[in-house]
């Protein structure tokens, strides 16, 4: 019977939340359970949306485009 009482006081609070809220008590629930997804949301990297100047984004892509794919042997 306390199981169900419990269970019963988790929804009743559940819905007095956000949905960012319940969001975060679903990864907890989720996390306890080992089922925990693993990375972040592409909604959640929104929040980054314009952090950059496009000067910065240019030379950032650019230093990528040089740099990676190439490989120094002898750093090894």
């Amino acid at each position: 019977m306390e199981k169900t009482t419990t269970i019963q006081e988790i929804i009743g609070r559940l819905e007095s939340l956000s949905h960012g809220q319940q969001r975060q008590v679903l990864d907890f629930i989720l996390e306890l359970s080992g089922e925990s997804p693993k990375g972040i949301s592409g909604k959640e990297l929104l929040e980054f949306v314009g952090l950059f100047p496009p000067e910065d984004l240019k030379q950032i892509k650019q230093a990528i485009e040089e740099d990676c794919g190439q490989v120094d042997e002898s750093e090894w």
